[in-house]
């Protein structure tokens, strides 16, 4: 069964990123810790270079491995992090997405993570997705971030 996790959020902001960048930080690491590998689907490079920014800024008890797409690396790591036109074929097992339309790959996952903002055109699209999944036939469950 494919699963959308949608998070509302309560707060705009969180330090140097938004709410939902910066939860999208802390489920991808989360995911990862339980063997999971994930893509952080971004809306713009500049988004992508500051996510990278914060996982590689976290403290070193909660550093997650992790890379843009198209970067060179020995090992594939479990956490990349994309935008939209840029995306690696490696095999994931969680879309984390911070775009703001349904990303055109969505059927290669079984489980996807986005989220409610508080400004409500951000919401307005949120509610768009949630509606386009449930067309989709996807399983939807939302949960207070």
């Amino acid at each position: 069964m494919k699963q959308v996790q949608f998070y509302l959020l309560s707060q705009e902001t969180a330090g140097e990123l938004s709410a939902q960048e910066a939860l999208a930080c802390d489920l991808a690491a989360k995911a990862w810790r339980l063997g999971k590998r994930v893509i952080i689907s971004c809306e713009t490079e500049q988004q992508a270079l500051a996510i990278d920014e914060a996982l590689w800024s976290r403290e070193p008890d909660d550093f997650v491995p992790h890379n843009l797409s198209g970067e060179v690396t020995t090992y594939a790591t479990p956490i990349e992090i994309s935008w939209q036109g840029k995306r690696n074929a490696q095999r994931r097992d969680i879309l984390i997405s911070l775009q703001s339309q349904l990303p055109d790959f969505i059927n290669s996952f079984n489980q996807i993570i986005d989220f409610v903002p508080i400004d409500e055109e951000q919401k307005a699209l949120a509610r768009e997705r949630y509606k386009q999944y449930r067309q989709l036939g996807w399983q939807l469950v939302t949960e207070q971030a």
